[in-house]
Formats: C-alpha cells, structure tokens, sequence
C-alpha cells in the first residue's frame, strides 16, 4: 500500500485485487481488426504490444454493479467518490519483459492513492490505479499507475446538440501524412466498436443524448485510452524500437468527428495528437516514451 494519507470514505478502506486471467486474442484480434492498418494481428504465442493488455484483459463487470453512466458503482474497489463525472487521465507504465498472446496471467491491482483538490473548473478527486502483470514464470511483466479524475456536474446545457446524421464511411482510423504525421479519423462506429473490445460501456462514448445533454459534451467523448493506443500505433507503424516505459497524458478532450493530427518526434521519444486547434492550441494527448535498445 502507498504510504499516502486517504480521504476517510464511510465504510470503504483500499485493498489489493488479485486474479488469474488468460490475455485472450480475441480482443487482441478485435483491436488490430479496429486499426486496420496492415499489421499483422498478435496471434497467440507472440508478445503483447505496449497497453495492449487493456485490450486483452477486459474486465466485464455485472450489469446490476454499474451505474446510471455506464461505469462500475463506486464504493467497492474504487472509492466512493462523491462527484459524478469521470475521466481517464493519463497514467504511466514499465514494461519489464513481454506478455504473451494466449498465455495466463496473474495480475494485481490496487488503488494507491487519493487526492482532493481545486482546479480551474472546480473540485477534483484524483485516483491512481497501480496495477501489476505477471508472466507465466510468475515474474513481473508490466506496472503501470492510471490516473482517474471525478469532476463536479456539468452546468445545465444552454443548447442540445443535434445527433450526427453523416451517411459516408469514414475510412480507415489512421491514414499517413509524412514520415512522423498521421491523421487519425473517428466516427461512432469507431468508439463503440473501441468500447466493446475494451469493455467500456461509459455511456459518453456512445450515447449522444447522454453526453451532450447530461454531462454537457459537445459530441461523443473519444476515449482517451484509444488516443493513447492511435499514437503507439504509429510507432509500430514506423518500425520503432522496443519501448520499456511510457507516460501518457490525457490534456483536452477531443470529440467524435474533430480532425486529429498525430505527431512524432524526430527521434520517436515523444507523440502528440493535435485536435481541430492545430499545434497552436497545445496537444489533446501526449505518449513519452524511453526506447530500449535497437
């Protein structure tokens, strides 16, 4: 456990979770299937690619535990935090020897710390998430920390956003633009397809009322872990290097439909997506990387 102070919450202390789970190629399969970029699919037997094990481990929570947003109630892993609106931050992960595609996997979870602060749009509370992935040696595979933030309610909306009613395919997700450019296109078809394989059935990725009229979006909410996925993509695209550590950052929601630009840096340590702003607006999502050798 962190040696952090936690907010008291009624009845509910952290605790640490513990399962065996087999890294399924199906939701593997799905992901590449999303991308469809000419990668070959991880099949069983072959490594995991980095944050692929948010794909290949789902967690399927019963239908009676979630709440009224699509997220798991909180108050029993998670704390019971008293803001209503969720979002996934960031986090960072060490990547200390590959997952295999079909092998089992024993993995740890527990949450690490909590913080209660004040931000430009009012009160926040911060969870980090530590998570540790074994091999089937019993070695440790992958630790990573994610970062939840709750948010205050969203003001009532002045306006309601009309559905989308575009009738053309948007074609492939990625499309390349130069050496270290992408475009990454996302359209509703997309997200939910992303929420399915990641078992994420937070009702702003996929229900437009939900979003726009409830919790005050513009649009559907694109995932902030399929940003972070769409930039490391990039990097297998490119033939980079092994990555042995990574942060990623989650800085400006970006809505279903906005033109996204993806951007490598010359030496491949650092990707930015850019949302309809351009650079000038500062990135929507970010991925530092520390890259092994070769």
């Amino acid at each position: 456990m962190s040696d952090n102070d936690f907010p008291t919450f009624d009845g509910w202390e952290p605790h640490l979770e513990s399962t065996e789970e087999l890294i399924d190629p199906s939701p593997v399969a799905g992901l590449a299937a999303l991308f469809d970029d000419g990668l070959p699919t991880p099949a069983a037997g072959d490594p995991l690619p980095p944050l692929w094990h948010w794909v290949a481990l789902p967690r399927w929570n019963a239908s009676g535990g979630l709440g009224a947003d699509g997220h798991p109630r909180k108050g029993g892993f998670l704390p019971p935090v008293d803001l209503p609106r969720r979002m996934f931050a960031g986090g960072r992960a060490a990547f200390h020897r590959p997952l295999t595609v079909g092998a089992v996997t024993r993995s740890e979870s527990e949450v690490t710390n909590v913080a209660d602060k004040t931000g430009r749009s009012g009160r926040l509370v911060i969870v980090d998430v530590t998570h540790r992935l074994f091999d089937e040696a019993g070695d440790l595979a992958v630790e990573e920390v994610r970062n939840l933030v709750y948010r205050e309610a969203a003001p009532p909306s002045g306006e309601v956003a009309d559905v989308p009613t575009e009738q053309t395919p948007p074609g492939l997700p990625l499309r390349r633009i130069s050496e270290t450019e992408w475009d990454l296109r996302t359209d509703p078809s997309l997200l939910a397809r992303f929420s399915a394989v990641t078992a994420n059935a937070h009702r702003i990725h996929y229900d437009w009322p939900y979003a726009t009229r409830v919790e005050g979006y513009p649009g559907l909410v694109v995932h902030g872990p399929l940003q972070a996925l769409a930039l490391l993509e990039t990097h297998r695209l490119a033939g980079g290097p092994a990555i042995v550590e990574l942060t990623h950052r989650g800085r400006a929601p970006l809505f279903c439909g906005q033109p996204a630009r993806l951007v490598a840096a010359d030496d491949g340590t650092s990707l930015a997506l850019y949302g309809p702003g351009g650079t000038d607006a500062g990135p929507n999502a970010t991925v530092d990387v520390v890259l092994g050798a070769g």
